[in-house]
């Protein structure tokens, strides 16, 4: 029983490191955004064709990072139903042993 805890406290640490590093990263992302689309505003150089790529470009930055994070996500919640599911085993085990 002590090694599941364990692995759920370990599992639980990475859920979080992932989701703050996660966090720092999509705002750091955010901000050059902005900052791209801040500058390319008042680019005059720039044509209206590749404002648009970039912009179709970050969009899809943005889009594949969201469903990075779920997958991400959905292998947290796997791993966490794969462990209570062999905790639940284990106690099931531990009182047929005690009976």
């Amino acid at each position: 029983m002590l090694q599941l805890e364990m692995i759920k406290q370990m599992i639980e640490f990475n859920r979080t490191a992932f989701d703050n590093t996660f966090k720092a990263m999509s705002m750091v992302q955010d901000q050059t955004e902005e900052m791209l689309l801040t500058y390319m505003e008042k680019a005059p150089w720039m044509p209206s064709e590749g404002k648009k790529v970039l912009k179709e470009w970050l969009d899809k930055c943005k889009k594949a990072r969201d469903e990075y994070k779920k997958i991400v996500n959905d292998g947290f919640k796997k791993m966490e139903d794969i462990f209570s599911k062999s905790e639940k085993e284990a106690k099931k085990s531990a009182e047929a042993k005690s009976k």
